[in-house]
C-alpha cells in the first residue's frame, strides 16, 4: 500500500510518520516541501496535482491552520488550508479510489451545555477556525470519497510547544498562576491520535462501509485549570523546583481572559461510535499526559 501524508512536521503528523510506516510505502510532505510534490495547502491545485502524481491508496491529512486567534484576521487563508484544499484532496481521492483520513475539532460546536456531543449533534462554530474546519468536513463528505474524519480536542505532544510546557515554565517562575476553569474537555495525545488513525485506516481498507465521522479523544474530562494543576503537581512530586504553591494555582472564568477567537466552554466529545466500530479502548487523559511528562521532565 502507498500512503501519502500531509502535515508531517506538526505534532500529529510527526507521530503519524511512525504509526503509518508499517502500513506500506510512506510519502510524507509538509507545507515547505520542495521539488515536484507540494504540501502547501495555500495552493489547492498544486496539492491536488501532487495527489494525482503520487496516486496513493491512502491519504492522511494532518495539515491545518490551527492558530485559532490568528485565523480571525486571516479568514481567507484559514479557509484555503482547512476547507478548500482538503475538499480538493477528497475529490482526487474519490477519482483514484483512495481512502482519506482527516482531522477536525471540537470547535465545530458552540460549547453550550455540559453533555458530551456525539457525531449527530448540531454544530455551531463560534470562530473562523471552527467554521473553516466544519466546512472542510462538509466538503470531504460531499466528495463521495471513502473517508475517516476524526474530531478531537486539546491535542498535545512531547515534541514542540504545548500547554503543559507553558504551565511548567510559568510554575517555575511565578508564585501565583491563574488558569481558566470553565472550559471542559479532554487533553488528547498526538501519539494516541496517530495510533488510532493507523488502526482505523487499516480496517477501513478492508471495510469501506466504515467510512464516516468519528469522535476521538482520550477518556475522562478536565478543565484547563485541572490540567495545569495535574501537570504542576506531577512535576513537583518528581522533584522539580516549582515556585508556585499548590493553593496559588487559581481558577478563573473565560471572561477574565479575552481572546480574538471565542472558545467553546463545553468540549466534551462522545467517543462511543469510534470505540464500538473499531473495537478500541481510549485511555484516560491522565495516562497520556503522564507519559508525555516522563519524556519532557
Amino acid at each position: 500500500m502507498k500512503v501519502l501524508l500531509f502535515g508531517k512536521g506538526g505534532q500529529v503528523g510527526w507521530e503519524l510518520q511512525r504509526a503509518l510506516a508499517p502500513l506500506g510505502e510512506l510519502i510524507a510532505l509538509d507545507f515547505d516541501s520542495t521539488g515536484q510534490l507540494s504540501g502547501d495547502f495555500s495552493q489547492p491545485e498544486a496539492v491536488a496535482a501532487t495527489v494525482r502524481v503520487v496516486a496513493p491508496d491512502l491519504i492522511v491529512n494532518a495539515a491545518a491552520h490551527t492558530a485559532v486567534d490568528k485565523a480571525e484576521s486571516e479568514a481567507d487563508l484559514a479557509r484555503l488550508i482547512n476547507a478548500t484544499t482538503p475538499g480538493r484532496i477528497a475529490q482526487e481521492a474519490k477519482a483514484l479510489g483512495a481512502h482519506l483520513v482527516h482531522y477536525s475539532t471540537d470547535y465545530v460546536f458552540d460549547g453550550s451545555g455540559d453533555a458530551p456531543r456525539d457525531e449527530a449533534a448540531a454544530t455551531g462554530p463560534l470562530s473562523v477556525y471552527g467554521r473553516t474546519k466544519l466546512e472542510g468536513e462538509q466538503l470531504i463528505a460531499a466528495s463521495g470519497a471513502t473517508h475517516l474524519i476524526l474530531r478531537t480536542s486539546w491535542v498535545y505532544a512531547a515534541r514542540g510547544g504545548n500547554f503543559a510546557k507553558t504551565m511548567l515554565k510559568l510554575a517555575k517562575e511565578r508564585e501565583r498562576l491563574t488558569v481558566i476553569a470553565d472550559q471542559i474537555g479532554a487533553p488528547t495525545g498526538a501519539e494516541l491520535l496517530a495510533d488510532v488513525s493507523a488502526h482505523a485506516a487499516r480496517m477501513l481498507r478492508a471495510r469501506p462501509e466504515l467510512s464516516g465521522l468519528y469522535h476521538c479523544v482520550a477518556a475522562g474530562e478536565t478543565s484547563w485549570h485541572g490540567y495545569a494543576t495535574h501537570v504542576i503537581e506531577r512535576a513537583r512530586a518528581a522533584g522539580h523546583a516549582i515556585k508556585v504553591a499548590p493553593d496559588a494555582i487559581l481558577p478563573i472564568p473565560t471572561t477574565d481572559y479575552p481572546t480574538p477567537a471565542t472558545r467553546p466552554l463545553n468540549s466534551r466529545l462522545d467517543t462511543r461510535r469510534l470505540r464500538d466500530t473499531f473495537d478500541l479502548v481510549l485511555p484516560p487523559w491522565q495516562q497520556g499526559v503522564d507519559r508525555m511528562l516522563a519524556e519532557i521532565l
